[in-house]
């Protein structure tokens, strides 16, 4: 089997799932090893992102060669790697497989003068066809992966049939989220997006906040991540959606034309439900979907899964606007710009933040401003922070942005505060006069 010569050729964690779901299909069973590198954040500190990348990249191929091309191998997130074996469902065998992925790499890897030996947190799921539910299984997976990092003595754990999936920590989180739910912990916030010309308010992206009783407000990073592993993910996202459409209500009752913007998860995507809640909350608040913006990370555009593309479509015929998140970042291959139908690029904010520094970054914007236009597609810049990045901005004719040089997300009362007033920002000018 050919060696990856880049992080980007790896399935990236939605095609991975995607070819699982197609392995299952065609095989009496299957196993999954979900592989973490032990503390590499430590590497990426001590050494750079490029050569923690070189490291990730030789322990995807040393991988893909200790198993042989029976096994299938993709990246779960930054320093976490599937392995799927079709066909298989000994738990004894998978444990055999750990001991070969422990043994082989003991061995360390050499880059620069710089040597790595990397350990491993293992999960292992098995299944057989009669029982496979993709969502199930690689939620199972990921819980088997949490277990092996809290083992004291053993980096590996085998989830079996007859474990219950829940920890004590799993269930803890599941209480909180459903406490926050249950209590209106959780709330909206918005942050403007503006026209750069007149620097009006003509939207905003809709963000998560926990207003936690003991600690105050906080970002739900934990929220969301038990959401996504214990398979809550929907109801949190539907949870969003419907405040979204509440908020637009109150809007059009101040006669303010804003789209508002929120972000869908993958488990969304998926979710054959996504539709039928989309029009069903058009219809209950008398809202038009044309006032509903979905932000998708460039991650899940990049899956090429034909289910994706057939919402996204749907979607879209709806009225439902569609963007790419932080664009640019972190992928090489624009094949999947080309074969989908958008509305909005948005340019990731490191590209923003560093323009005064690099001219690369103009370009890269300049760039991303050229495929916006041959797509027909708004390109938006998000975080711009200084006058400075503002009027590089004109000059690139970015025509919309976002960030902290207007306003970070906000509170809905102080967002249509805000949005209702002239915004002034050094010697720019202000609003068009109507």
């Amino acid at each position: 089997m050919s060696q990856h010569t880049s992080l980007a050729t790896i399935p990236n964690r939605f095609s991975f799932i995607d070819s699982i779901s197609k392995k299952a299909s065609s095989s009496t069973s299957i196993s999954l090893m979900l592989v973490d590198v032990v503390r590499f954040s430590d590497v990426t500190t001590s050494l750079g992102i490029h050569v923690g990348d070189r490291f990730l990249l030789e322990i995807a191929n040393r991988i893909q060669l200790l198993f042989g091309q029976t096994a299938f191998v993709g990246r779960i997130s930054g320093d976490v790697f599937g392995i799927v074996f079709p066909n298989t469902n000994n738990e004894q065998f998978m444990r055999q497989m750990f001991e070969r992925l422990v043994e082989h790499f003991k061995t360390p890897m050499h880059y620069e003068g710089t040597a790595f030996i990397a350990d491993f947190n293992v999960g292992v799921v098995c299944s057989g066809q009669c029982d496979f539910d993709i969502t199930h299984f690689v939620s199972r997976a990921e819980t088997a992966l949490k277990q092996a990092k809290e083992n004291k003595y053993e980096n590996y754990y085998a989830l079996t049939k007859s474990d219950k999936t829940d920890t004590g920590r799993s269930l803890a989180l599941k209480a909180d989220l459903k406490r926050a739910l249950a209590q209106n912990e959780l709330e909206l916030y918005y942050q403007p997006k503006v026209d750069l010309k007149t620097l009006s308010v003509i939207g905003a992206e809709c963000l998560l906040r926990w207003n936690h009783p003991l600690d105050g407000v906080l970002f739900p990073g934990p929220l969301i991540e038990a959401a996504e592993s214990y398979n809550m993910m929907n109801e949190l996202g539907y949870w969003t959606l419907e405040q979204a459409f509440r908020a637009l209500v109150q809007l059009n009752a101040l006669k303010m034309p804003i789209v508002l913007s929120v972000n869908i998860s993958p488990t969304q995507l998926y979710d054959n439900q996504l539709v039928p809640t989309l029009t069903m909350l058009s219809d209950t608040y008398s809202m038009p979907l044309s006032s509903i913006e979905l932000e998708l990370t460039e991650d899940v555009a990049l899956s090429n899964s034909l289910m994706v593309k057939k919402q996204l479509d749907e979607l879209r015929s709806l009225g439902v606007s569609i963007s790419v998140d932080d664009f640019g970042k972190g992928y090489s291959n624009l094949a999947y710009i080309r074969d989908l139908t958008l509305d909005a690029l948005k340019i990731d904010k490191s590209f923003v933040m560093e323009l005064e520094g690099d001219p690369v970054n103009r370009a890269i914007i300049e760039a991303a401003k050229i495929i916006g236009h041959a797509k027909g597609c708004s390109v938006v810049a998000e975080g711009i922070e200084t006058i400075e990045q503002l009027h590089i901005l004109r000059e690139v004719n970015v025509s919309q942005g976002q960030g902290y040089l207007f306003s970070r997300a906000i509170p809905f009362n102080d967002f249509v505060t805000l949005a209702q007033q002239e915004i002034i920002i050094g010697n720019s000018p202000t609003r068009l006069k109507a």
